[in-house]
């Protein structure tokens, strides 16, 4: 078996607690671990999208689910001490850019006080050995700089959003110090920064492929706030496969290893625009009317990321380029729309093809 793929075998029965998994990526994740045969259990609010993948996908048939806020300590704590879980996989969060402008405070509760909540009941479950902690490529301080960001530069953050996901690394970094799992005082601890995911079943507002989704769905006129603006665009499944990766090392022999900051972001050497994502997406499907804003809220102009650490030492390279992802993230929509009841055979069929990508 090839090495980067061994992963699958190392996760197989183990208890996985996934905050989020009601969300786009919980959703992807949870049905990955269940079709390895780990045992998964969800923490998450009730999903918030009509549609959503949670229901498209049945993910509350396949995971035990709690529905309950990560703002609140002694409901993660006592969820976490029923399921008892080996692994602990992070994502719950606020993760929309503009919706943080609109309520900073809970942008900033939600994702740091809430980030620190989970390890704390993480540290106080003795099952568990591994977290890691989702938080993304905009946690860097953003110089506009044309080369990419690597795991040790400044972290920062202009908007409430960003500041918010800097201060979880700040949390994670206090934790990971006080309570080193070398030590046996806690968990190892790991931190994966992605990039801007895409892929079948997110319906968040103010994101390009979801918004592309409901124009052409609609036939309504399509906002663009940074055409011109790049971004790390990447498959949903290639961050949770990076995740699963990072689990699988955090209870091998050596997690002090593994128990850092990691990039997680694409190979292309090519870094594509909004434009150019808009135009993929229209080439695979249709062409929805645009609109510009005059007045955007700000936003990085230009992001990437520096993966090389996780190509190196995780063995994790994604299966698919960028065209192939806007490709597949088109098709699935595509599908979902012309016949719901068949999104789950298109959802294991895209899962089973990344599968055979990383196997080879």
């Amino acid at each position: 078996m090839n090495e980067s793929s061994n992963f699958e075998e190392v996760l197989r029965g183990r208890r996985v607690f996934v905050t989020g998994h009601s969300g786009f990526t919980g959703g992807w994740a949870c049905l990955w671990l269940n079709e390895i045969g780990a045992t998964v259990a969800g923490y998450s609010l009730a999903p918030d999208t009509t549609p959503s993948l949670f229901e498209a996908l049945g993910i509350g048939q396949i995971v035990e689910s709690t529905f309950d806020d990560v703002c609140d300590y002694e409901a993660v704590l006592g969820a976490m001490q029923r399921f008892e879980p080996e692994l602990v996989l992070h994502l719950a969060a606020q993760p929309l850019v503009r919706r943080s402008y609109r309520e900073p405070v809970w942008t900033f509760q939600v994702n740091a006080q809430g980030t620190a909540h989970v390890l704390e009941a993480a540290r106080n479950v003795a099952s568990v050995r591994g977290v890691v902690c989702v938080t993304t490529d905009k946690v860097y301080r953003n110089n506009e700089w044309p080369w990419p960001y690597r795991e040790n530069d400044p972290l920062g953050g202009k908007d409430p959003y960003s500041a918010s996901k800097a201060a979880a690394e700040m949390v994670i970094q206090s934790y990971a110090a006080s309570y080193p799992c070398a030590e046996g005082k806690g968990p190892a601890i790991a931190t994966a920064r992605g990039g801007n995911i895409v892929g079948g079943g997110d319906w968040s507002a103010d994101r390009l492929i979801p918004d592309f989704v409901r124009s052409v769905v609609d036939d309504s006129p399509l906002t663009l706030r940074y055409p011109e603006a790049t971004r790390p665009w990447q498959h949903v499944l290639a961050l949770v496969h990076g995740y699963l990766l990072l689990m699988s090392k955090l209870i091998g022999p050596r997690p002090q290893d593994f128990a850092r900051a990691w990039n997680l972001g694409p190979q292309d050497p090519k870094q594509y625009s909004v434009r150019e994502v808009l135009e993929l997406m229209s080439n695979e499907w249709r062409r929805p009317p645009l609109e510009f804003m005059s007045n955007p809220l700000p936003e990085a102009g230009a992001l990437a990321l520096d993966s090389s650490l996780a190509r190196n030492l995780l063995g994790w390279v994604p299966a698919w380029d960028t065209q192939r992802v806007i490709r597949e993230t088109a098709a699935w929509y595509r599908k979902y729309y012309e016949a719901p009841d068949a999104v789950k055979a298109t959802t294991f069929a895209q899962l089973d093809d990344w599968r055979k990508g990383i196997a080879t």
